[in-house]
């Protein structure tokens, strides 16, 4: 009877530990061919560049120290790393902003030696981007967690959070506390150092003196898919590869509307072929090139040759110094035959600080990502926070989700419109816009897609959609 009530014990105690074991999974990983970037002693094999922020060793932990009127400060590893799976612990003052980098470098020829590369952005705000992945220095949000509300959830305040980074070949996932957070795609550096930020804080004294605190960092880079962890479903891949479709983008229905080197599948939107001049193939590019600045005296608009009724769009876009272009759906050519654009619904492309446009319409509603002439653009994926624009000469995503009658326009990855347009708030808009006289606007079943002619020079690239049924 005793050893029975031994053997009892011992299977509860197996279930017990197992059960912890399950709970905790996020911050135990096999030590097998993992190395310790941190000796938990003193700062070797790290060097700092850029700020003057201090860092110290204290209790085993690297303690970054915000310091005031010092550019942000990184401490970097000696080691440059390509392909890795990287494990940290963090905790940040609330009132601060930090991030630690990976595939980074630091060139004399660029910037005068700042550093700049991908970031594992450490975000204690209520904007909550924790986990969201930023490219420092370049191209700005990657994947901003506009993109996945539970991951905003993941970092918890005033506690260690344990944090993981799995960079293999052109994927790159994050999570925190067990929760994925980013899953993206792409190709625009392939190895560098790790550093850990303390950001700049200016002149704001209340900040000062404030720290992060970072302990067990660790790196491996062998073995990794065996290491890596199972990819949650339900976090969106965003891919940055330029005219390609991934494969798992492929599996949900996507395809490519423009190939990156024809001008299959598209003509001019009042022709039956494409333009002879006026819109340019090059190294993965098509463009409209400058006339006059007026609407369609150029080349003209260019057209899907197919229709499209329910969809997701997603493309590319780069403009120059007051440029004005805007990429059109649910077109109808046939309606307007003599001067001006196609007829149809409009995301709009303007230079905002350059365009007189931008100061036209009512309340802003010509402005960039805005449902021309109807809508304007504004921040609705987090309260409080303004439209992102990544600026003139840089390229910027632009999305238009249609389902249902439900659109969204979507900037950089965050929604910035979002309307029915079978709805009667959408038919009084139209009733007070230039688009009065066009019966059922906006209402057709279906309709081409539209890239604009609008007289300057404007690029688009990565030009994808998928329909739904």
């Amino acid at each position: 009877m005793r050893e029975f009530f031994n053997y009892k014990w011992m299977f509860f105690l197996v279930l017990i530990v197992t059960g912890i074991n399950a709970n905790n999974s996020y911050s135990q990983s096999n030590n097998e061919g993992w190395k310790m970037l941190f000796n938990g002693k003193n700062l070797d094999g790290w060097k700092q560049l850029n700020g003057k922020a201090e860092y110290k060793v204290i209790n085993n932990e690297i303690v970054g120290i915000s310091t005031l009127k010092t550019p942000n400060s990184f401490l970097c590893s000696v080691e440059e790393y390509s392909d890795f799976i990287l494990e940290f612990e963090v905790i940040v003052d609330p009132v601060v902003n930090s991030g630690v980098q990976f595939r980074s470098k630091s060139l004399a020829e660029y910037n005068n030696g700042r550093v700049h590369g991908y970031q594992f952005e450490l975000d204690p705000s209520e904007r909550a981007f924790s986990g969201g992945v930023f490219e420092e220095g370049k191209r700005g949000w990657l994947y901003p967690l506009s993109l996945n509300e539970k991951g905003r959830k993941a970092y918890k305040n005033g506690i260690w959070n344990t944090c993981r980074i799995e960079a293999i070949g052109n994927t790159i996932k994050t999570w925190i506390n067990g929760v994925q957070c980013a899953n993206l795609v792409d190709d625009d550096a392939a190895s560098g150092f790790i550093a850990l930020q303390v950001h700049s804080i200016g002149g704001n004294k209340s900040k000062d003196g404030k720290q992060i605190k970072w302990r067990n960092i660790k790196i491996k880079t062998n073995n990794l898919k065996k290491e890596s962890w199972s990819q949650n479903p339900q976090v969106v891949e965003q891919s940055y590869l330029v005219n390609t479709i991934t494969e798992n983008e492929a599996r949900l229905g996507w395809r490519l509307l423009w190939d990156g080197k024809t001008n299959k599948g598209w003509r001019g939107a009042k022709r039956i072929d494409f333009p002879k001049t006026g819109w340019e193939i090059k190294e993965g590019v098509l463009s409209v090139l400058a006339t006059d600045g007026a609407e369609s005296t150029g080349p003209g608009d260019i057209i899907t040759e197919d229709l499209f009724s329910s969809f997701e769009l997603e493309l590319e876009f780069r403009i120059t110094e007051g440029a004005n272009s805007g990429i059109k759906y649910f077109v109808n050519p046939e309606l307007n035959k003599g001067k001006g654009s196609a007829i149809g619904c409009e995301f709009q492309i303007l230079d905002d600080k350059n365009h007189p446009d931008a100061k036209a319409g009512v309340n802003g509603n010509r402005t960039v990502g805005s449902l021309y002439d109807l809508i304007t653009a504004e921040g609705l994926t987090i309260a409080g926070r303004k439209k992102v624009f990544k600026g003139v000469g840089n390229w910027n995503k632009a999305r238009i989700v249609v389902k249902d009658g439900k659109v969204e326009h979507w900037l950089n990855n965050e929604k910035v419109i979002e309307y029915d347009r079978f709805s009667q708030m959408f038919k009084a808009l139209v009733a007070y816009s230039k688009y009065k006289n066009w019966e059922n606007f906006g209402q057709w079943p279906a309709g081409h897609i539209l890239l604009q002619d609008h007289g300057n020079t404007v690029n688009f690239r990565s030009i994808k959609i998928r329909e739904f049924n």
